[in-house]
């Protein structure tokens, strides 16, 4: 890779950029393939369908003539095992439909015709287990092959790894080891956690006798899982999470490092650090000595791999605290951060780093997207990373580069006490960002000019105007300023309930967004609420989040709102010019609000005016070669299936379903008929033609 294609966040030497290139002309074929590997014969194999995570499905039986036929061909009710998580997409493998679900995240095998249990797996209680703040949130599990047979492998909340045949829901004999708690199975399990901390100093310096039912001193740090693991040429690659860093009120905190097992045997192959050590890559982006006893890093969101390139992308999350990292000074690779290792030694091939050290909550919500692409008569293997900030990131998935300019430009500084910021962060110049980024004179409602004059002196007079990267403030502050804006991060932007979904065939992405911002303010930490006896760490951080700061000023004009809508949207961006298609609203807004808009007497007789601003949240969504599915609500709040064309945004159809639905919608055959099933609140429901 060429050094400072965007000037600070990537670095690969460039002669092992030229190698590469020419191992990859030597071994591949001509041809680039159309989809990842995952959905051949209409299964559903991967977490997102296929290893290039495009949630997409060559299927055509449902269409645009017939979806508002679809019915509902079975229903499982989850609740027997506890609450149904609201976050996890099944694998159907050889007529078996496989996922998680519930606070123990059970893996359950469905019969793909009838929703019917055929099996199921539940790992015994430990302390680990009853600490995870994840513990509903594991997304589904990873599939494998070994010996002819479809294993089933799930990483747990209390962060063990689960080798399960896929028919008969035993663990696999002869793999992993043997863990010592009354409960597990004697094979077919690896302990994650004594693999992540054998080699770390915190842990080692305490000089203890390792526990696998408490696992580690809350005083140096937990980790759990929110995605499932990988499979990639026979590797297992794990990733992890932390707590959530906007709860953390202490400095202290193990690192989220990958590891990799062989998918065969359960043999530990390597371990690759999160936060480089001294002689590592990227050793020197952590000052202060804080890559000794901070963390975090986590690959929270799930990753994606090109198996015929060798390689896994691991999405990371921030270090530890979301909002202050004063005592952690540097740009602090490799956090939020796309990471390509080779999948067989775990070294690292390329990175690039979003966002450096990170304090505005922008870490890696969702998985990278891969699609082969042509730009400027340039055949690409490309990358594309939907984020908080509503940037794409898009990216040579071989050799990291930017498809086009990413450019280092300058930011505000932070005026918070014992924080120091980068002076730049990386704008990709093309695509366009896809939704709200700070507050600008753009995002101004403009129906007339007058309406957007006035809009501009309600935001001119509640200082509601705000930069992307606009720094937290502090109580106290000699500015008197309130807390910042921040429009994505927690509150907007693309996030973990809505995935994008691809057609990679025509090279498009979808991706869904809020226009949502969140307001930060940071208090001393010795008086902060959030610390307790039961936190992570032991020091206190100068400054944690928590201020409420003083009421905001109203934005709107007499209770039409001051910013342009939709407040939730779908977005269709062609990877191959970078240009965006199209912009849909999330189902619709209100009636109620909706009316408020269509009769406001500023609006009357004023042409163009959309009443629909879209329902503010992200959608679960899944491409065929049809259509592009979605859920949300409709203006009376009912919950709906969507049908939309891709080609154009219209909308085609819609229908009832049973309630509320995030995250974990798929779209598979089974016995020659088409499936689409999604993720309610109690369980699951699949949808096909009568």
């Amino acid at each position: 890779m060429t050094e400072d294609k965007s000037e600070r966040s990537q670095h690969q030497p460039a002669l092992f950029g030229l190698l590469l290139a020419l191992i990859v002309v030597l071994t591949l074929p001509s041809a680039s393939m159309a989809q990842g590997p995952g959905t051949e014969g209409g299964q559903w194999t991967y977490l997102g369908g296929d290893a290039w995570h495009t949630r997409y499905q060559p299927a055509d039986q449902i269409n645009a003539s017939n979806f508002e036929d679809l019915e509902i061909a079975w229903r499982f009710n989850a609740m027997s095992f506890g609450p149904a998580t609201s976050r996890a997409t099944g694998s159907l493998v050889d007529g078996k439909l496989i996922t998680v679900t519930g606070e123990r995240r059970s893996v359950i095998a469905l019969d793909a015709g009838t929703g019917e249990l055929e099996w199921s797996y539940t790992e015994p209680k430990t302390a680990r287990w009853e600490y995870s703040m994840r513990a509903g949130y594991g997304k589904g599990v990873a599939m494998g092959e070994v010996d002819g047979r479809n294993i089933v492998f799930i990483s747990t909340p209390a962060f063990f790894l689960h080798a399960i045949d896929a028919e008969t829901g035993e663990h696999l004999e002869n793999w992993g080891e043997s863990v010592p708690i009354s409960g597990f199975p004697s094979s077919g399990t690896v302990d994650l956690l004594a693999d992540l901390i054998e080699d770390w100093d915190p842990w080692r310096e305490l000089n203890l006798e390792f526990d696998p039912y408490q696992g580690i001193p809350l005083e140096i740090g937990y980790i759990t899982s929110s995605s499932p693991p990988i499979v990639v040429n026979d590797v297992v690659v794990v990733g992890n999470s932390a707590e959530q860093g906007y709860h953390q009120t202490r400095i202290e905190m193990i690192p989220g490092d990958i590891l990799a097992y062989d998918a065969r045997t359960g043999e530990f192959k390597w371990k690759f650090n999160v936060i480089p050590r001294p002689g590592e890559f990227g050793h020197e982006t952590w000052e202060n000595d804080a890559w000794e006893w901070t963390g975090d890093v986590s690959s929270w969101a799930p990753m994606s791999a090109d198996p015929e390139l060798g390689l896994v992308y691991i999405p990371t999350n921030g270090a530890t605290q979301d909002f202050y990292g004063g005592f952690r000074p540097g740009d602090n690779l490799f956090s939020t951060s796309l990471i390509a290792l080779d999948v067989q030694t775990g070294e690292r091939r390329w990175h690039f780093q979003m966002v450096h050290h990170d304090i505005w909550n922008y870490d890696t919500p969702v998985h990278p997207v891969l699609m082969d692409v042509t730009v400027d008569d340039r055949e690409i293997k490309g990358l594309f990373q939907a984020t908080k900030q509503n940037f794409l990131y898009a990216l040579n998935r071989e050799t990291g580069d930017p498809i086009w300019p990413i450019e280092e430009r300058p930011v505000p500084q932070s005026r918070v006490p014992g924080e120091k910021l980068s002076p730049t962060q990386p704008f990709p110049t093309r695509p366009l960002a896809y939704d709200t980024q700070g507050r600008s004179e753009d995002d101004l409602i403009d129906y007339t000019r007058e309406l957007h004059e006035r809009a501009r002196q309600v935001a001119l007079a509640g200082n509601h105007f705000a930069p992307l990267f606009d720094p937290p403030t502090h109580v106290g502050n000699q500015e008197g300023e309130g807390p910042a804006r921040l429009c994505g991060g927690g509150g907007g932007g693309s996030n973990t309930t809505g995935p994008p979904a691809a057609d990679p065939v025509a090279g498009v992405i979808f991706v869904s967004s809020t226009s949502n911002c969140s307001y930060e303010m940071l208090m001393a930490g010795s008086e902060s609420s959030m610390d307790g006896p039961h936190q992570t760490g032991t020091t206190l951080t100068r400054w944690v989040r928590g201020a409420e700061g003083s009421g905001r000023e109203p934005e709107d004009i007499d209770g039409l709102s001051i910013w342009k809508g939709p407040v939730g949207r779908i977005t269709a961006i062609d990877t191959n010019t970078g240009e965006h298609l199209w912009v849909t609203p999330n189902g619709h807004s209100p009636r109620d609000e909706q009316d408020a808009m269509e009769n406001h007497p500023l609006l009357q007789g004023v042409p163009g005016v959309e009443f629909n601003r879209g329902w503010a949240s992200t959608a679960p969504m899944v491409a065929t070669s049809t259509l592009l599915m979605y859920g949300g609500r409709d203006a009376d709040e009912n919950w709906k299936l969507f049908s939309i064309e891709k080609a154009t945004g219209r909308q085609v159809g819609a229908i009832d379903i049973p309630g509320r639905t995030s995250y974990g919608m798929s779209s598979w055959v089974y016995e020659g008929k088409q499936y689409v099933i999604i993720q309610l609140q109690d369980g699951l429901a699949a949808y096909a033609l009568p």
